[in-house]
């Protein structure tokens, strides 16, 4: 934590198998599937550790399952279970009531899964989760409670938080509704839950991965552990240099928005057999939406600003990763956005079709036809980046579009903030997004980036001497001549005209801008390309 503090929740969290027994839901023989699903390694890998009469669910991380000092259990014995008859062979004598073996590996598998929310209220992991939801910052949601709140509630309830995620009767909160610009016009609605319900939703996401991410496809990038967008961008490169550069692009129409509960839990049913955990991620769906102070009820989609809701949204789209695989397509997938490589423009007009009835029939979403289309990858942008006929990245028109607009509005000749604060705001742009757009090919279009940005900087630095004589005092005092000085304050240009002058720029030159702490994108971009990339090793796009 912050400032000194301890790493561990403000509160001792314990829980011992006598005091949760009452809450842990014990074996079964798998009763209650919903629909049976791929297999996942991982899961196949712990379904060996089932007995012939004892039946140990490990934990999703043994070591940290042994440094707790306490094992779940799916049939125990007779201290422990909570069978009738279960005797402390594990069950497997004959007793009041004879446990049932787990007959099929998909049942084992399910079966090892029936316990999930020992592990999401299992201290470890409740301090892992406190320590990411206070690093993402974030504001309140509905009840105004603030991130640096939180340890205080938690340190007043932590015993109702454990036994209400243990009961599965944990109650979440509606999210309030935001609403920020789509950078293509548009807004996007966001629901932000209470800090309390970014804790649990976090706690279940650490839970659920390790038993989820292993089912995706290999060609979803969005969200998950490990990948990242260029990841994505370095496989659809490698796509096109190999002659398929015509890309089907797919955009789901308000995807978040749309998604059938049923169906959801339908698929989350497949691998997870904790009903209280799938009864608690029900809960969330249906929490509701608060819109100028009125609740709305929720019977579809999940909003956008929960920790869980980009795992849901993949295990929803799985469905189309796996139908895109077994029909042999060439496709990359990051989040809502898929885009399928073909050989030519017949074949991608096919596909587009034949894909976009799966979605709606399948998947009951619907595919946007203004924003969709078959084209050249030249002619359309994937994740920000443009790729050229031979494989090569650059960054795409909208994307430079959007960098100059958001510099227009750091710049603003009108917000009445100091030259330093407004370069260090700058700064915080600048670097991040060369950082992201490292792997283009854009020497020349970042050289041009920077010349647009200084004239913008010289305009705005005029506009504060307001007046000719602090005008001509300023460019004086930076090394222009006297009556040239004059000669620009007192010529009645505009703020525009006069910042692309010979002497604004002889006054503000690029080593000026350098003194003044701001970042040369150019300069910039070369030293990250002769590292390979921000982390120092191997370029992740061959291309650059």
């Amino acid at each position: 934590m912050a400032g000194g503090k301890s790493s561990a929740l403000p509160w001792e969290i314990s829980v011992s198998l006598a005091s949760s027994s009452s809450y842990r839901a014990t074996g079964g023989n798998g009763g209650g599937e919903v629909s049976r699903g791929h297999s996942s390694r991982t899961v196949r890998q712990r379904a060996e550790s089932l007995g012939q009469g004892a039946v140990r669910t490990d934990s999703m991380d043994a070591i940290r399952q042994q440094d707790r000092g306490w094992q779940l259990s799916l049939f125990e014995g007779e201290s422990q279970t909570s069978h009738p008859g279960a005797t402390s062979n594990g069950g497997t004598e004959t007793g009041a009531t004879e446990v049932p073996l787990v007959s099929t590996a998909w049942e084992r598998e399910r079966a090892l899964t029936q316990n999930l929310m020992e592990e999401v209220a299992a201290p470890d992991n409740l301090n892992q989760a406190l320590k990411r939801v206070v690093a993402n910052k974030g504001a309140p949601g509905i009840d105004g409670m603030t991130v640096a709140e939180l340890e205080d509630w938690l340190g007043a309830s932590r015993k109702q938080l454990t036994e209400s995620l243990l009961v599965g009767d944990y109650r979440p909160g509606p999210v309030r509704r935001v609403e920020i610009p789509k950078p293509g016009g548009g807004m996007r609605e966001l629901g932000i839950p209470t800090v309390k319900d970014r804790l649990v939703q976090q706690a279940m996401l650490q839970v659920l991965t390790p038993v989820l991410d292993p089912l995706f496809s290999e060609s979803s990038f969005g969200f998950r552990p490990g990948r990242s967008a260029h990841d994505a961008l370095r496989q659809a490169a490698e796509y096109v240099a190999d002659l398929r550069n015509i890309v089907v692009d797919l955009d789901i129409e308000q995807f978040f928005d749309w998604v059938n509960h049923d169906m959801l839990m339908a698929r989350l049913a497949r691998h997870v057999g904790d009903k209280r955990l799938l009864k608690i991620v029900r809960a969330f769906l249906n929490a509701g939406i608060m819109t100028n102070g009125v609740c709305v009820r929720t019977h579809e989609g999940t909003p956008q600003g929960g920790p869980l809701s980009p795992l849901l949204a993949n295990l929803m789209l799985d469905d189309l990763d796996k139908e895109l695989e077994r029909r042999g397509h060439r496709f990359c997938r990051y989040a809502d956005d898929v885009n399928i490589y073909v050989r030519s423009q017949a074949a991608g007009e096919r596909v587009m079709a034949s894909v976009a009835r799966f979605i709606e029939k399948r998947l009951k979403l619907k595919v946007s036809a203004s924003k969709s289309a078959v084209a050249p990858t030249d002619k359309r942008s994937f994740l920000g980046y443009r790729i050229l006929w031979d494989g090569r990245l650059t960054i795409a028109p909208k994307s430079l579009k959007r960098a100059k607009d958001r510099i227009r509005k750091i710049t603003r000749r009108n917000r009445g903030m100091s030259f330093e604060r407004m370069i260090g705001e700058l700064n915080r742009f600048l670097t991040g997004w060369v950082v992201y757009f490292r792997h283009a090919h854009a020497k020349s279009a970042l050289a041009r980036m920077d010349g647009w940005t200084r004239r913008k900087l010289r305009c705005m630095r005029l506009k504060q001497r307001k007046r000719p004589k602090a005008i001509a005092d300023f460019l004086m005092r930076e090394g222009v001549p006297e009556w040239r000085a004059w000669l620009l304050a007192c010529s009645g240009k505009g703020w525009w005209r006069m910042s692309g002058s010979p002497q604004a720029n002889e006054a503000m030159t690029i080593a000026w801008f350098k003194d003044q702490g701001l970042v040369n994108l150019a300069e910039r971009y070369e030293a990250l390309k002769a590292k390979g990339n921000r982390r120092g090793t191997e370029n992740v796009c061959p291309v650059v």
